[in-house]
């Protein structure tokens, strides 16, 4: 099964709720900070819905 790396690389300052809580999801805390994670559709899903926020790399 792939995996996905995910960086938060923008703040959240300003940001709404809900991608506030999308970031949140992922284990997100800090600009640098990297998760793995499995990929899967319902990932994928919320890396489309802050893709202006993370950058994403398959492992």
């Amino acid at each position: 099964m792939a995996k996905l790396q995910i960086t938060l690389v923008r703040s959240l300052i300003g940001r709404n709720e809900k991608q506030r809580a999308t970031v949140a999801a992922f284990g997100l805390k800090k600009i640098r900070q990297s998760v793995v994670l499995n990929d899967s559709p319902a990932i994928r899903g919320m890396v489309n819905s802050v893709s202006h926020l993370i950058k994403v790399e398959e492992v």
